[in-house]
């Protein structure tokens, strides 16, 4: 897939990348990286000031909340504001992981501008959420 806006890791993504991991690998309850779990996957997000917030997934079959979601609520209950990137990766070793199309929606419509640490052919690149989802519908209010 082209991301226009790709570019590569900074020092802040790589720090979030490792808040990402530290909590993820501090409360998963999956034995391996492919065993079953409810919390798989960790996230984090960073605002303006460079804070950063971590959360991790809640797995239902219903569709439980994704780490990406829980981070942001735990983003704006700690505070933030202004948040400027996020990233998940997942429980032991598995990696980086783009976000779902649930997540890739809830970013798309609330945060269009922030960037998301995704893989590539490239390697581990840095994009703008507007790249997850091209020539998604934006209603008459983002006009």
């Amino acid at each position: 897939m082209d991301f226009p806006t790709a570019r590569e890791l900074d020092d802040e993504d790589l720090r979030l990348l490792d808040a990402a991991r530290t909590v993820i690998e501090a409360n998963t309850d999956a034995d391996s990286a492919d065993a079953d779990g409810i919390h798989t996957v960790g996230a984090a997000v960073m605002d303006a000031e460079g804070r950063v917030f971590p959360g991790v997934n809640l797995y239902h079959f219903t569709g439980g909340p994704c780490a990406e979601l829980v981070a942001l609520g735990s983003a704006r209950a700690g505070g933030a504001r202004e948040i400027t990137r996020i990233a998940a990766v997942g429980c032991h070793g598995r990696g980086v992981l783009a976000p779902c199309g649930r997540d890739r929606q809830v970013l798309s419509d609330y945060h269009p501008a922030w960037r998301v640490i995704v893989p590539t052919e490239e390697g581990l690149r840095s994009v703008a959420v507007a790249d997850l989802l091209p020539g998604s519908y934006r209603g008459p209010e983002a006009v």
